[in-house]
């Protein structure tokens, strides 16, 4: 797909132009405020952290003066709460940033119909989302997330993070862009693809059961090196999995060049897991001027390989004989 033919006509352009020039000119005075803020801030933590530690001397051993177990949990404190002050102190950035981003998204976003956009809460499709595909977490975080309905299928996109805790360590299962959204044809049971993981991995995963999920091939030595495919109803998953299903995962592995794509289908959810570390609805620092050609039109793009990607997705369970929409 050419992004070119996605871009906003010459009337949009130039509100989306008037819109930067409203935000080059809060820019400035958010950069001003900016400056003073943040040494004020934490200027001002270090001063309250270093009053309570002599506070704290005046009850300690002279020889744990500075290092007695007070003192180690109030520079801990003090390290965790430097990064709330250091939010506050950039509150006028953040919010410029977050005023601009709700008026000019719509805008540049003009072939999505009915779009919503909205950060940092609960997708709605989340609570649908196969664990079999993500992994196991219990702990989540949401970024931007965007639904609407394009060409003739509805989505929502969401940027998420989902991790493991587990005492005092976290590991991170996934990273990067979820793309829910209606297949043409449902699934009659639980289809999962997913990077193929190694076989103390596996042993761990299994320990308890598979989960009532069978192994797959697609009969591809590239792709099944690459992939696990699991499904609770194989014999409605093998010509997927040996058909559309391998084509688009070979596509995605070119067009794709991170870590594997992952994908999720059950009954007529469809689920598309980009890893990815980018943030990509994201703005340069306050200290950035903005520019339409290099900070804007490089998220028309993406978003329109994003979606161009789920609709390629969503017929993976339409027999290959079956006729095209009109």
């Amino acid at each position: 797909m050419n992004a070119g033919d996605f871009m906003p006509s010459p009337e949009t352009l130039a509100g989306i132009r008037k819109e930067i020039e409203g935000y080059e000119a809060g820019r400035i005075t958010a950069v001003g405020r900016v400056r003073w803020r943040v040494p004020l801030f934490l200027g001002l933590l270090l001063v309250g952290v270093a009053a309570i530690a002599y506070l704290f001397n005046a009850f300690a051993d002279p020889r744990e003066q500075w290092f007695s177990a007070p003192h180690v949990f109030l520079y801990v404190v003090g390290f965790v709460a430097s990064f709330f002050v250091y939010g506050m102190a950039m509150k006028p950035a953040t919010e410029l940033q977050q005023s601009f981003r709700d008026k000019v998204l719509p805008a540049i976003f003009g072939f999505i119909s009915d779009m919503r956009y909205t950060r940092s809460s609960t997708p709605a499709s989340f609570d649908r989302l196969p664990r079999a595909a993500a992994g196991s977490f219990n702990r989540q975080s949401f970024d931007d997330i965007i639904s609407g309905r394009y060409e003739d299928f509805s989505f929502e996109l969401y940027e998420a993070t989902l991790s493991q805790k587990a005492g005092k360590s976290t590991h991170t299962v996934f990273k990067g862009i979820i793309l829910a959204f209606e297949t043409e044809a449902a699934f009659p049971g639980l289809l999962v693809a997913t990077r193929r993981s190694g076989s103390v991995a596996r042993f761990f995963r299994d320990m308890f059961g598979s989960g009532g999920l069978e192994e797959l091939q697609s009969g591809l030595p590239h792709l099944d090196e690459q992939y696990e495919f699991r499904s609770d109803n194989p014999s409605a998953a093998r010509p997927l999995v040996t058909g559309r299903l391998a084509r688009a995962l070979d596509w995605l592995r070119e067009s794709w060049p991170h870590d594997p794509a992952r994908v999720a289908l059950k009954g007529h959810d469809g689920f598309l897991l980009l890893p990815h570390t980018k943030n990509f609805f994201e703005l340069p620092s306050v200290g950035t001027p903005l520019d339409y050609d290099t900070h804007i039109k490089p998220i028309i793009a993406d978003m329109v390989s994003l979606l161009a990607t789920g609709a390629l997705v969503r017929k993976v369970g339409v027999r290959d004989d079956a006729p095209e929409k009109p």
